[in-house]
């Protein structure tokens, strides 16, 4: 009984390694992708911090997907702007969103359930959408102060820029699905290779149970 304690906490000590790996990996392949406009909102950003709060264990799990992003946001921000910090309306709302991102994981590791982990990947694509259109269009001059100009701002958006509006919303839920989706099967596979329980469960003594 001790020997095979020993193992499951082996693999679990292996498991938490291999999903930091995968979060600063995923980080940096955010630095390397290739932009263009019809690329907008495709980051692995929301599905990090989801899953890193879904698999992670411990008080400081969200350090790992927050120094991804910061690390890949002053290197974007220097690259673009010349300066490696940018403070302004927009940031303030995606870390918002990347905070709620991670809220959004701690429930859905409350039990283990496939069907939570991909509607709490939804959810966080819907609210980053929400929150961020919302906050342009409070912000946007080019947009009525109305819900007719609300609308637009979800949905065609600001005509003087291309894409329209709605695609973000789009390439939001491929990516947070995609990487969401990477990130949770590899984790799951390599548990189900080690004999382990499920990682979706709060705590492992309750996959057993």
């Amino acid at each position: 009984m001790a020997m095979a304690k020993k193992v499951d906490s082996r693999g679990s000590v292996q498991a938490h390694l291999l999903g930091a790996g995968m979060i600063l990996a995923i980080g940096c392949w955010r630095v390397l992708a290739p932009g263009g406009d019809e690329w907008s909102n495709f980051s692995p950003l929301m599905a990090l911090f989801f899953c890193g709060a879904v698999y992670l264990r411990g008080d400081w799990r969200w350090a790992i997907p927050a120094f991804a992003l910061i690390t890949s946001d002053l290197i974007l921000n220097y690259r673009h702007l010349g300066t490696p910090v940018s403070a302004d309306w927009w940031m303030a709302a995606n870390y918002g969103c990347y905070a709620l991102a991670f809220g959004l994981g701690i429930w859905a590791a409350k039990g283990k359930s496939w069907a939570k982990l991909g509607g709490g990947l939804v959810a966080g694509s819907l609210l980053f959408y929400l929150i961020t259109s919302t906050a342009a269009w409070a912000v946007n001059p080019a947009y009525l102060q109305s819900l007719g100009g609300w609308f637009q701002a979800l949905t065609i958006g600001d005509p003087a820029y291309h894409p329209q509006a709605w695609t973000f919303l789009r390439n939001s839920l491929v990516s947070d699905l995609f990487f969401g989706g990477l990130f949770a099967g590899v984790m799951e596979w390599t548990a189900a290779r080690a004999g382990s329980p499920s990682l979706l469960a709060k705590d492992r003594r309750q996959a057993t149970a």
